[in-house]
């Protein structure tokens, strides 16, 4: 259980390891026998246990990314009724399809450590409170009764600004966290959400934001 933790962040109490399992992004290599080649490990294959210990930064990094990408779920789902932009519609599908299962494996990290998310179900669904984001309830009520190029504008703006909390969120948890599983997921949302804040900016100056 990491429930000590959140009294402190310098607690020197031993935390369980968790389990590392195999994501969806860069594939792992498992080593084969002697003479034997490697194979890559199927996703969510379990791969043993995390060397390091869970660490309050590592539990608040996941508890606040998965409302976070939650979030960003609810404002993709926006793009296709609203917009007829082909490059939003690519857009608003990548963003699903790459936080859609960061959001089951912090899920399902956060379960293995005792901290299972309140109002979460695990589908990606708008269950429970998104908490502190860079886009208000306000702001997303804007953006559903925007349409096409003021929706369009809209949305690559404040999806901008979500990236980049989620950037600054990621950052945090590489330079105070210590879980393997989490670090790495810090670093893919710090490598991916860079470059599609960069092709969003470009997007928003074509379109005269």
């Amino acid at each position: 259980m990491v429930a000590p933790l959140l009294a402190g962040c310098t607690t020197a109490e031993p935390e369980p390891r968790t389990p590392l399992v195999a994501g969806t992004g860069a594939p792992v290599i498992i080593p084969g026998g002697p003479g034997d080649a490697g194979r890559t490990a199927r996703p969510g294959e379990n791969l043993g246990e995390s060397e390091a210990r869970i660490t309050a930064a590592d539990v608040r990094f996941a508890e606040g990314m998965i409302p976070h990408h939650r979030q960003a779920l609810e404002m993709a789902a926006l793009v296709r009724p609203r917009s007829s932009s082909p490059v939003l519609w690519k857009l608003a599908e990548r963003v699903t399809a790459a936080q859609r299962p960061e959001i089951a494996a912090m899920t399902s990290w956060l379960k293995s450590a005792g901290r299972a998310p309140a109002g979460y179900d695990g589908g990606g669904g708008p269950h429970g409170d998104h908490g502190d984001h860079a886009v208000t309830q306000e702001q997303e009520n804007q953006l559903r009764t925007a349409r096409g190029t003021d929706f369009d504008r809209l949305f690559l703006s404040l999806m901008i600004v979500h990236h980049e909390a989620a950037v600054t969120m990621a950052k945090q948890q590489i330079e105070d966290g210590t879980d393997r599983i989490m670090l790495a997921m810090a670093a893919d949302v710090v490598s991916g959400q860079a470059i599609e804040i960069t092709r969003m900016r470009r997007e928003l100056l074509r379109l005269g934001g």
